[in-house]
Parts: C-alpha cells; sequence; structure tokens
C-alpha cells in the first residue's frame, strides 16, 4: 500500500480480465439515465479515489479493512470504508464499470435505499469471508493484510442479475465472446474459487472478497424477503402457464394483463430491467402482488 501505510498491501478486488459491454440506449449525458444510488457510488468511488491521491494516501490508512484492526482493534467502520477506495486507476474503471452497466438493474429491482443496503452488505460480506479464510489458514498472509476495492458488492450485483435474469446475454470485450448471466456467474465464480485453492495470481485475498459478496448477493436476491417482505418485484418467467382453478375461470380483464406482463418480460429480455418505463414497472408490481393474492 501506498503512503507508507503500516499494513501489508491491500489485495486489489479487481475485474480487469472480465470486461463486458452491453448495448444501451443513450441520450441525456453520461450519468443522467442512472439511478441515484448508482450514481452516487460512482461519483464517491471516483472522488475519493483522485482525492486519496491528491493527499498523499490517508484515506487508504484510515479505511482499508484488515483483521487486526477492524476486528481486534474495533475499527468496524473498515467493514463499511474499504469498499470506496481503490489501489489502481485500472483498479477503479473495471470496478466502475461493473457498477454502471449492471447496478442499475439492481436498484431497480431493489429500489434505491434496499439497493444501498444490498450492496453495502455484499461488500462486508466479502471482508467476512476474507477474514474467516485466512483465520482458518485457506489465505497467505496475516491478520495486517488488508483488502480494498468495490468488487464484492459488484460481485453480489452480478449474481443478483443472474438470478433475476439468467438468460440475459452479455457481450464480453476480453475473451470477444457471448455469454448468458447465468454462465457469466458460473465463470466468474469459478474463477474465484479456482484462484483460492489453487493459490493461482496472487489475489486470492481479493477473490474470496468476491466470493463472499456473491454468495451473500445470491442469497439476498433469492430471498428478498430478508431485506424487508416487499423487497424488491420477482420477476420469473414460468415455462409453462400457471394452473388456473376451474372454479374462477380468467377474466378478459387478467387475460389482456397477462399478456401485457408476457410483453414487458421479453423487453427486459432483449433490452434489460431499466428500460422499463414508470408505467411498465408498476404493471409488473401489481402482476406480482395478485399472483400473490392468488395463491
Amino acid at each position: 500500500m501506498q503512503g507508507g501505510c503500516r499494513r501489508d498491501k491491500p489485495r486489489d478486488m479487481g475485474i480487469a480480465e472480465r470486461d463486458y459491454h452491453r448495448n444501451r440506449r443513450h441520450g441525456g449525458g453520461f450519468l443522467s439515465q442512472l439511478p441515484p444510488v448508482v450514481k452516487w457510488l460512482l461519483l464517491a468511488n471516483i472522488g475519493i479515489f483522485f482525492l486519496d491521491i491528491f493527499l498523499g494516501h490517508p484515506l487508504v490508512k484510515f479505511g482499508a479493512f484488515a483483521i487486526q484492526s477492524a476486528i481486534f482493534e474495533f475499527r468496524l467502520w473498515e467493514f463499511v470504508t474499504f469498499q470506496f477506495l481503490h489501489g489502481s486507476l485500472g483498479h477503479l474503471l473495471f470496478n466502475s464499470m461493473g457498477l454502471y452497466f449492471f447496478g442499475p438493474w439492481i436498484e431497480r429491482w431493489w429500489g434505491s435505499k434496499k439497493f444501498l443496503l444490498f450492496y453495502l452488505l455484499c461488500g462486508g460480506a466479502g471482508a467476512a469471508l476474507f477474514s474467516v479464510l485466512t483465520f482458518i489458514g485457506v489465505l497467505p498472509g496475516g491478520m495486517e493484510s488488508g483488502l480494498i476495492g468495490a468488487s464484492a458488492g459488484i460481485y453480489g450485483i452480478f449474481i443478483g442479475v443472474a438470478v433475476i435474469a439468467p438468460d440475459l446475454r452479455v457481450a464480453l470485450l476480453f475473451p470477444p465472446i457471448e455469454l448468458s448471466m447465468r454462465q457469466l456467474a458460473i465463470a466468474l465464480l469459478a474463477i474465484s474459487t479456482g484462484a483460492i485453492l489453487l493459490s493461482l495470481g496472487g489475489n486470492e485475498g481479493g477473490e474470496a472478497g468476491h466470493l463472499g459478496g456473491a454468495i451473500l448477493g445470491f442469497i439476498l436476491v433469492r430471498w428478498p424477503q430478508l431485506l424487508g417482505r416487499d423487497a424488491g418485484v420477482e420477476i420469473r418467467r414460468s415455462r409453462s402457464r400457471p394452473f388456473v382453478s376451474k372454479l374462477r375461470p380468467r377474466t378478459r380483464l387478467e387475460l389482456e394483463q397477462d399478456s401485457a406482463v408476457d410483453l414487458i418480460l421479453e423487453k427486459i429480455s432483449r433490452e434489460g430491467f431499466q428500460s422499463l418505463t414508470a408505467e411498465e414497472r408498476d404493471i409488473l408490481h401489481k402482476a406480482s402482488q395478485r399472483k400473490n393474492s392468488d395463491s
């Protein structure tokens, strides 16, 4: 770590080798199309990075996560502050790309307040798994080993999108292939697990952070009631038509609503959740409530 920090060099949780790109509609500026929490997280990460360089790295010294200080010295804020710190411009760039392209999906699914909680909890889970694996001797380094980067929260976002829209197609820049979100999530988890178990790449601590964030991200999106009973709108398209009781025939209005929902789900598959209008999101929300009341 630069600036004479008392800890070992923090392990960057970058995703430089896992680029991706997805076509989006443009208009109104770089940040204008982003929901508020994603936008302010991006601005905070970028601003803190350059401010820390300008000041001589006091923020990294204060906020990087280390087991000794965070747990044994009760500097519990490090479970949060490390998520806003980055070790290099490339580290910041690729984490920002992940947040920019995939963060809006999850923020609009959870709502802004719950998304922020989800993001920070996934980041904290990354630090927690890093600590556990260090305690039991799986990871190299000791209690002073540091951890910085937003990638634990971003891996939670990746896995969340894979749960919500597993068949969404993403085109990677390197390698230049196209994958579904399900395939991308499996590949990312396999890389992190392999790097930890086989000690590959020299960033095992960062990969442990990735894995911790991904695990909690899956749990919270799979069971959203853990963050509140009304957390998110469940978007799952069944492979067959649901059974309808003959005692309550479906009305014409219900059939029209189902057709509208099908069209909206098709739009999500093509263009992403962020492409929906407020009216379309309201239709999905009402359809989810109707489904829950019928069950």
